[in-house]
Protein backbone atom coordinates (compact mmCIF):
# COMPACT_ATOMS: atom_id res chain seq x y z
CA UNK A 1 0.00 0.00 0.00
CA UNK A 2 1.24 3.81 -0.79
CA UNK A 3 0.71 6.45 1.91
CA UNK A 4 1.28 9.92 1.54
CA UNK A 5 2.65 11.43 4.08
CA UNK A 6 0.98 14.96 4.08
CA UNK A 7 3.23 17.37 5.69
CA UNK A 8 5.71 19.51 4.90
CA UNK A 9 8.29 19.06 8.08
CA UNK A 10 10.71 17.02 7.69
CA UNK A 11 10.96 16.62 11.06
CA UNK A 12 7.72 14.90 10.89
CA UNK A 13 8.35 12.45 7.73
CA UNK A 14 11.18 10.91 9.90
CA UNK A 15 9.03 10.53 12.72
CA UNK A 16 6.24 9.26 10.89
CA UNK A 17 8.43 6.88 9.26
CA UNK A 18 10.19 5.71 12.46
CA UNK A 19 6.73 4.98 14.08
CA UNK A 20 5.29 3.28 10.90
CA UNK A 21 8.18 1.06 10.29
CA UNK A 22 6.72 -1.95 11.34
CA UNK A 23 3.99 -2.17 9.05
CA UNK A 24 4.68 -4.54 6.37
CA UNK A 25 4.48 -3.84 2.48
CA UNK A 26 3.56 0.23 3.63
CA UNK A 27 5.31 2.33 0.89
CA UNK A 28 5.24 6.00 2.37
CA UNK A 29 5.82 8.84 0.72
CA UNK A 30 6.30 12.36 1.96
CA UNK A 31 5.04 15.33 -0.70
CA UNK A 32 8.65 16.02 -2.64
CA UNK A 33 8.87 12.45 -3.51
CA UNK A 34 5.50 12.10 -4.59
CA UNK A 35 5.73 15.61 -6.89
CA UNK A 36 3.49 17.38 -4.97
CA UNK A 37 4.74 21.16 -5.23
CA UNK A 38 3.26 23.63 -2.90
CA UNK A 39 0.50 25.86 -3.39
CA UNK A 40 -0.20 29.09 -1.62
CA UNK A 41 -3.73 27.23 -0.80
CA UNK A 42 -1.79 25.38 2.05
CA UNK A 43 -1.22 28.29 3.99
CA UNK A 44 -5.27 28.11 4.90
CA UNK A 45 -6.09 24.39 5.41
CA UNK A 46 -5.76 24.74 9.32
CA UNK A 47 -8.78 27.36 9.90
CA UNK A 48 -10.48 25.56 12.72
CA UNK A 49 -10.50 25.28 16.32
CA UNK A 50 -9.60 21.53 17.21
CA UNK A 51 -7.03 19.20 15.86
CA UNK A 52 -9.95 16.64 14.32
CA UNK A 53 -10.55 19.45 11.63
CA UNK A 54 -7.69 20.50 10.76
CA UNK A 55 -6.07 17.08 10.11
CA UNK A 56 -9.16 16.02 8.34
CA UNK A 57 -8.94 19.40 6.24
CA UNK A 58 -5.10 18.26 5.13
CA UNK A 59 -6.06 15.35 4.36
CA UNK A 60 -8.50 15.82 2.28
CA UNK A 61 -7.12 18.53 0.52
CA UNK A 62 -3.71 16.30 -0.19
CA UNK A 63 -5.36 13.29 -1.19
CA UNK A 64 -7.76 15.38 -3.83
CA UNK A 65 -4.39 16.60 -5.27
CA UNK A 66 -2.89 13.29 -5.46
CA UNK A 67 -5.46 10.83 -6.03
CA UNK A 68 -3.68 8.32 -3.17
CA UNK A 69 -4.60 7.14 0.19
CA UNK A 70 -3.39 10.21 2.54
CA UNK A 71 -2.57 10.57 6.31
CA UNK A 72 -2.19 14.05 7.95
CA UNK A 73 -1.74 15.25 11.60
CA UNK A 74 -2.40 17.88 13.22
CA UNK A 75 -0.84 18.90 16.77
CA UNK A 76 0.31 21.08 19.65
CA UNK A 77 0.21 21.51 23.01
CA UNK A 78 -2.42 22.80 25.63
CA UNK A 79 -0.80 24.36 28.46
CA UNK A 80 -3.21 24.55 31.55
CA UNK A 81 -1.95 27.68 32.84
CA UNK A 82 -2.87 29.33 29.65
CA UNK A 83 -6.25 27.90 29.34
CA UNK A 84 -5.33 25.39 26.96
CA UNK A 85 -3.43 27.54 24.84
CA UNK A 86 -1.25 27.76 22.29
CA UNK A 87 -3.42 24.10 21.14
CA UNK A 88 -4.49 24.42 17.38
CA UNK A 89 -2.20 27.44 17.08
CA UNK A 90 0.94 26.43 18.54
CA UNK A 91 3.25 26.49 15.08
CA UNK A 92 1.96 30.12 15.09
CA UNK A 93 2.44 30.83 18.45
CA UNK A 94 4.46 33.48 18.52
CA UNK A 95 4.19 36.58 15.91
CA UNK A 96 6.42 36.48 13.36
CA UNK A 97 6.04 36.77 9.52
CA UNK A 98 4.66 33.95 7.96
CA UNK A 99 7.37 33.49 5.74
CA UNK A 100 9.74 33.18 8.37
CA UNK A 101 11.39 29.11 8.82
CA UNK A 102 10.30 26.42 10.93
CA UNK A 103 13.45 26.26 13.30
CA UNK A 104 12.99 30.04 13.39
CA UNK A 105 9.44 30.20 14.25
CA UNK A 106 10.31 27.04 17.03
CA UNK A 107 12.82 29.34 19.08
CA UNK A 108 10.23 32.22 18.99
CA UNK A 109 7.71 29.95 20.25
CA UNK A 110 9.75 28.25 22.82
CA UNK A 111 10.80 31.70 24.23
CA UNK A 112 7.13 32.55 23.91
CA UNK A 113 5.96 29.80 26.00
CA UNK A 114 8.64 30.83 28.34
CA UNK A 115 7.84 34.83 29.00
CA UNK A 116 3.68 33.78 29.53
CA UNK A 117 4.62 31.65 32.21
CA UNK A 118 7.16 33.77 33.76
CA UNK A 119 5.83 33.50 37.35
CA UNK A 120 3.70 30.62 37.45
CA UNK A 121 4.31 28.31 39.89
CA UNK A 122 5.50 24.34 38.86
CA UNK A 123 2.47 23.24 39.87
CA UNK A 124 0.27 25.12 37.54
CA UNK A 125 3.00 24.29 34.80
CA UNK A 126 0.92 21.03 33.78
CA UNK A 127 0.04 20.56 30.09
CA UNK A 128 -0.20 17.92 27.08
CA UNK A 129 0.78 17.56 23.63
CA UNK A 130 -2.15 16.34 21.44
CA UNK A 131 -1.95 14.60 17.99
CA UNK A 132 -4.75 13.93 15.88
CA UNK A 133 -3.88 11.66 12.63
CA UNK A 134 -6.37 11.57 9.95
CA UNK A 135 -6.43 9.12 7.18
CA UNK A 136 -8.63 9.79 3.60
CA UNK A 137 -8.40 6.16 2.29
CA UNK A 138 -8.29 5.45 -1.58
CA UNK A 139 -11.36 5.76 -1.39
CA UNK A 140 -12.31 8.96 0.17
CA UNK A 141 -13.01 7.68 3.71
CA UNK A 142 -11.67 9.25 6.30
CA UNK A 143 -10.52 7.86 9.98
CA UNK A 144 -8.99 9.62 12.84
CA UNK A 145 -6.48 8.75 15.43
CA UNK A 146 -5.82 10.70 18.64
CA UNK A 147 -2.81 10.05 20.81
CA UNK A 148 -1.82 12.55 24.42
CA UNK A 149 0.96 12.76 26.43
CA UNK A 150 0.53 14.60 29.51
CA UNK A 151 3.91 16.13 31.18
CA UNK A 152 4.78 19.57 32.04
CA UNK A 153 6.72 22.90 30.49
CA UNK A 154 9.82 24.04 32.49
CA UNK A 155 11.23 27.46 32.59
CA UNK A 156 14.04 26.73 30.47
CA UNK A 157 15.15 24.68 27.49
CA UNK A 158 16.55 21.17 27.49
CA UNK A 159 18.31 19.01 25.31
CA UNK A 160 19.43 19.47 21.98
CA UNK A 161 17.09 16.85 20.16
CA UNK A 162 13.17 16.70 18.63
CA UNK A 163 11.47 20.06 17.60
CA UNK A 164 8.85 22.30 18.74
CA UNK A 165 7.87 22.78 22.07
CA UNK A 166 10.19 19.20 23.04
CA UNK A 167 13.45 21.13 24.67
CA UNK A 168 10.63 22.74 26.97
CA UNK A 169 8.04 19.59 27.55
CA UNK A 170 9.25 17.09 30.87
CA UNK A 171 7.02 13.60 29.25
CA UNK A 172 5.21 12.27 32.67
CA UNK A 173 6.30 8.91 31.43
CA UNK A 174 9.79 9.79 30.68
CA UNK A 175 10.63 12.06 33.36
CA UNK A 176 12.53 14.52 31.10
CA UNK A 177 11.90 16.37 28.05
CA UNK A 178 11.27 15.21 24.50
CA UNK A 179 14.38 16.68 23.13
CA UNK A 180 16.69 14.82 25.85
CA UNK A 181 14.86 11.75 24.87
CA UNK A 182 16.33 9.42 22.01
CA UNK A 183 14.01 9.09 19.11
CA UNK A 184 13.12 5.87 19.98
CA UNK A 185 12.25 6.73 23.40
CA UNK A 186 9.97 9.62 22.50
CA UNK A 187 8.26 7.98 20.35
CA UNK A 188 7.62 5.18 22.44
CA UNK A 189 5.31 7.96 24.52
CA UNK A 190 4.85 10.71 22.44
CA UNK A 191 1.62 12.36 21.56
CA UNK A 192 2.36 11.13 17.48
CA UNK A 193 3.49 7.92 18.53
CA UNK A 194 0.29 7.49 20.07
CA UNK A 195 -1.71 8.44 17.26
CA UNK A 196 0.27 6.69 14.49
CA UNK A 197 0.15 3.13 16.07
CA UNK A 198 -3.11 3.55 16.27
CA UNK A 199 -3.50 4.02 12.64
CA UNK A 200 -0.45 0.93 11.82
CA UNK A 201 -3.27 -1.03 14.11
CA UNK A 202 -6.05 -0.14 12.08
CA UNK A 203 -3.82 -0.81 8.43
CA UNK A 204 -2.72 -4.53 10.15
CA UNK A 205 -6.38 -4.88 10.64
CA UNK A 206 -7.48 -4.68 6.76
Amino acid sequence: MKLLVATRSAHKVAEIRNILAGVPALELLDLDTAGIAPEPAEDALEPFDSFEANARSKAAYFRRRSGMATVADDSGIEVDALGGQPGVRSRRFAPLPGDAGRDEQDRANNAHLIERLTGTEPARRTGRYVCVAALADEDGREFLFRGIAEGRVVEEVRGSGGFGYDPLFVATDLGRTFAEAAPREKDAVSHRGKAFRALASYLLSR
